[in-house]
């Protein structure tokens, strides 16, 4: 499928599966490298990063865990820029090496707050990853040190990304044609 109608809106396909999981494969083979000898915990944030994680989680070789936390900021396709944390962490991060596994990073008003959130828990160092990345969109200073992808300032769906819930079933990543 290259185009696809979710709700009112239509995408195009903008990158494929297969090229995703080359860049995902990148990203692991660099983990991999960067934190052998850490077993780091990745903490994936829900919903939009379940897959990207997945995939990255089965190509991470080193010994590792994997958690979830829930923050919600969107609304349509647009960020609420009101940021709440929905579902917590149960794990102690003290003196842990801890990546966090995004599936977009944009403003980097969540990415900020999720840092301050995880700061407070004493963890020896925090990482971002994240699948996608917006440079242009970005309004927060972070040092995003593993990202699969920069992509420009395009509303997208597939790959767990979704508009109003759906579409994240789609193994490609689709652009919203205007």
């Amino acid at each position: 499928m290259s185009i696809v109608k979710i709700h009112d809106k239509t995408f195009k396909i903008s990158y494929k599966e297969e090229d995703i999981l080359k860049k995902v494969k990148a990203v692991a083979d660099r983990l991999n490298k960067d934190m052998a000898g850490k077993s780091p915990l990745f903490l994936a944030v829900l919903n939009g990063s379940f897959v990207f994680a997945a995939d990255l989680m089965r190509m991470i070789t080193i010994p590792c865990e994997i958690s979830f936390v829930k923050l919600a900021s969107y609304q349509g396709t647009m960020s609420t820029g009101k940021i709440k944390e929905v579902i917590g962490i149960n794990e102690d991060l003290s003196g842990r090496t801890v990546v966090i596994v995004e599936d977009i990073v944009e403003s980097g008003f969540t990415m900020k707050r999720m840092l301050e959130s995880l700061g407070t828990r004493n963890p020896a160092e925090i990482h971002i990853c994240t699948l996608l990345l917006k440079p242009e969109k970005l309004k927060v200073d972070l040092n995003v040190e593993y990202a699969a992808m920069e992509i420009p300032n395009d509303f997208i769906v597939g790959y767990g990304l979704d508009y109003n819930q759906q579409g994240r079933n789609l193994r490609d990543i689709y652009t919203l044609v205007e």
